[in-house]
C-alpha cells in the first residue's frame, strides 16, 4: 500500500463532528498507557505521530491580503501561507500602537470542526480572536485545508484530520519565516477549542519546541480510541473502511497507541492549562480531567480549571474569567 493510500484516514481526527452521539455502553476506554507507544517498532506507520515527528515541514509565505477590519485596537487581516503544496487561508489580527522590542507576541488559534461546506474565513473562536489582539497579542487563526479560500486536499472526508496537524504546524513554521518585524518569532503560544485542542495536544508532542505555551480550552480526548468510540462507531460504512484499513483498537492496538498523543505525553515541553465545562455536552470533561492526571504523574506543568455549569462553548461571566486567565497565562509564558 502507498503513502497516499495510507493517508486516507487520519484517525484521530476524523470522528469529531459533535454530533452528540454517546459511546455504546459496553465500551470501556482505558487510560493505563505506554510512556512511549511501542519504542521497539522498526517501521514508522505512514499514519502516526511518530511519522509527523519525522516529517520535514515547511511553512512559508505568510501573505497579507485586504483588510477585513480596522479599528481603535487592532487591523484585522485576511492571510494565506504555504503548508506543503498547498496554500491555506486565515485571518491575523495585528495590535495598534507601540510594537515592543521583538515584535508582538504571536497566538495561533485553532477552531474545533465546523462543517467545511459552511465555513468561512476565520469564522471560529472570534470572540478569543478579539478579546486577545485587544490585549496585545497578534492573532494568527488558520482555516485549515479544504476551508474558505484554502486548497481542496481531493481525500478530504477521509484525510483531514492529521493533515490538520501539519497545517497547525505550517503556520507557526510561516511566521518563523516572515519578514513582518511586528511578529516575535519566539514567543508563539496557541490556544485551541474542541478538535482544535486535539490538533493544539498532537503539535505539542510532535514538535515540542515549536510553542512557549498552550491553552487547551474544552478539547477532545489525547486518546484517539475515545474518539472513535464517541463518534465514529456508530458511522458505519466509515467505521467498517477505518477498521478494514487499520484494524480496531483491540484487534490492532498498537496502531491506536502510535496515533494518540497520550502515549507521547513525555515529549512535552510547554506548560499547559485546560478550561472545561463540566455541563459540555460535546466532549466530555473527564478526558480533560484523565488527561491531566496523565500529564501530572508525567511531570508536565498542566492545570485544569473547571466552570460548573459551563456547556461547549462557555457563556459569560465564566468567558470574561476565561479570557482574564487565558490573557495572564499567555502573559507569563511568552
Amino acid at each position: 500500500m502507498n503513502k497516499k493510500t495510507f493517508l486516507l484516514i487520519p484517525i484521530l481526527f476524523l470522528a469529531i463532528s459533535c454530533n452528540n452521539q454517546p459511546a455504546p455502553a459496553n465500551i470501556q476506554i482505558s487510560y493505563e498507557h505506554q510512556e512511549t507507544a511501542n519504542p521497539e517498532q522498526k517501521e514508522i506507520h505512514p499514519v502516526s505521530l511518530q511519522a509527523l515527528m519525522q516529517k520535514e515541514f515547511d511553512g512559508r509565505d505568510l501573505t497579507l491580503g485586504q483588510v477585513l477590519n480596522d479599528n481603535l485596537a487592532y487591523t484585522r487581516y485576511y492571510i494565506t501561507y504555504k503548508s506543503g503544496e498547498l496554500t491555506i487561508s486565515g485571518i491575523m489580527n495585528v495590535p495598534k500602537g507601540d510594537v515592543p522590542k521583538g515584535g508582538f507576541p504571536v497566538l495561533i488559534l485553532n477552531h474545533g470542526y465546523i462543517d467545511p461546506s459552511v465555513y468561512t474565513n476565520g469564522r471560529g473562536l472570534k470572540r478569543e480572536q478579539d478579546y486577545l489582539a485587544r490585549q496585545g497579542f497578534v492573532i494568527i487563526h488558520p482555516d485549515y485545508r479544504n476551508h474558505a479560500q484554502s486548497s481542496e486536499d481531493p481525500d478530504v472526508e477521509l484525510s483531514i484530520r492529521l493533515d490538520y496537524v501539519e497545517d497547525v504546524i505550517n503556520a507557526v513554521m510561516a511566521v518563523k519565516e516572515s519578514t513582518l518585524d511586528y511578529l516575535n518569532k519566539e514567543q508563539i503560544g496557541m490556544l485551541g477549542h474542541s478538535m482544535g485542542g486535539g490538533i493544539t495536544q498532537n503539535v505539542l508532542v510532535v514538535k515540542p519546541e515549536l510553542i512557549k505555551a498552550a491553552i487547551l480550552y474544552a478539547p477532545v480526548s489525547m486518546d484517539a480510541r475515545d474518539s472513535f468510540n464517541r463518534w465514529t462507531r456508530s458511522r458505519g460504512e466509515t467505521a467498517e473502511k477505518i477498521v478494514e484499513l487499520y484494524g480496531s483498537p483491540t484487534t490492532t492496538p498498537e496502531f491506536w497507541d502510535n496515533i494518540s498523543a497520550v502515549n507521547f505525553i513525555k515529549n512535552i515541553k510547554a506548560p499547559m492549562l485546560y478550561f472545561h465545562g463540566d455541563q459540555d455536552a460535546d466532549v466530555p470533561v473527564e478526558w480533560s480531567r484523565d488527561a491531566l492526571k496523565l500529564l501530572t504523574n508525567a511531570k508536565i506543568d498542566a492545570k485544569l480549571i473547571e466552570y460548573p455549569g459551563q456547556p461547549h462553548e462557555f457563556i459569560p461571566p465564566s468567558w470574561t474569567n476565561f479570557m482574564e486567565q487565558s490573557t495572564e497565562f499567555f502573559k507569563k509564558n511568552l
